[in-house]
């Protein structure tokens, strides 16, 4: 069983350009389901084993959208077995995931974003202007935070205002960086090579403490929760995400075209750049709502 994980962990890794993250969940979902169905080894289960493993998540109330990922990922292992002919017939073949509602995803105003940006630069040192230019990258750019505590100091190309990008499965693509996005990178390079001193790093966010060499995502989300706070904003919505989901709807709110959204965000469908459509619909639909004198009357 060890090797069949291994070498399907490896095609999803290789062959199909799956993120890192994505291979640990691969791991970790399938590592669970073998223990679940113990004695009987994945190979052999049938329809039957795999549904009573859904049914036990579901007593456990897991959320449609865990469930759904969960048989995604058991899907996904038994087509690899199937196409390899270790397995005759597919037991996930019948087995349907559940419908998951589109979530509307949370975006600050350009108010909230000016005020974590005076309280992330209110400290001129490494520290704090490290955090400051990844939250202005982020929310000018688009970018995921794994693939900002991931820059490299050479992805930014000064002169023509560009960075360049390995998102999702190590796919490129190149994002534009605004004039003083590129003014605020370069003085903050003063302070990166005064805090690396004699040391060299490739990181463009370097860290003396993290394995990586450079600062983690919980690094970074630690330190936008305290600005937050200081800001006096709702730290518990705070999240990394979150200042990519307001680049998007700001860019749709100023009527942007959607399919250039899509290349600067990395998206493989347009219908996942298109959720930000419906931010706007829920928006222009509350200020209906609070404004429009027949509705009030109601």
């Amino acid at each position: 069983m060890r090797d069949l994980l291994k070498e399907f962990l490896d095609v999803k890794l290789v062959e199909s350009g799956e993120a890192i993250n994505t291979i640990k969940a691969y791991h970790a979902d399938l590592e669970q389901y073998e223990k679940a169905i113990k004695p009987i080894l994945l190979e052999n289960a049938t329809t039957e084993d795999v549904e009573k493993y859904l049914n036990f998540l579901k007593d456990e109330e897991k959320s449609p959208k865990t469930l759904a990922r969960k048989i995604s990922c058991i899907r996904e292992f038994y087509k690899f077995l199937w196409g390899e002919k270790i397995i005759s017939e597919n037991p996930t073949s019948r087995i349907r995931s559940p419908k998951i509602g589109k979530s509307l995803p949370f975006f600050l105003t350009k108010e909230e974003i000016e005020k974590i940006c005076a309280v992330a630069i209110e400290k001129k040192d490494f520290s704090s202007m490290r955090t400051f230019v990844m939250i202005e990258l982020m929310y000018t750019c688009g970018l995921r935070v794994s693939e900002v505590v991931s820059l490299q100091e050479k992805s930014i190309n000064h002169d023509l205002r560009q960075i360049l990008i390995y998102g999702k499965g190590n796919k490129e693509r190149i994002v534009p960086i605004s004039k003083k996005t590129r003014e605020d990178v370069l003085e903050y390079e003063k302070y990166r090579e005064s805090f690396l001193s004699e040391r060299k790093s490739k990181w463009l966010f370097p860290s003396l403490t993290a394995l990586d060499g450079h600062i983690t995502r919980a690094g970074f989300f630690k330190n936008l929760k305290k600005i937050a706070i200081k800001a006096g904003l709702d730290y518990e919505k705070i999240h990394p995400h979150i200042l990519r989901h307001s680049f998007a709807t700001q860019l749709v709110n100023k009527h942007a075209d959607l399919r250039a959204i899509q290349k600067m965000l990395g998206h493989e469908n347009i219908a996942t750049t298109e959720i930000y459509t419906h931010i706007t619909t829920e928006k222009l639909k509350q200020e209906v709502n609070k404004h429009h004198p027949l509705m009030q009357q109601r």
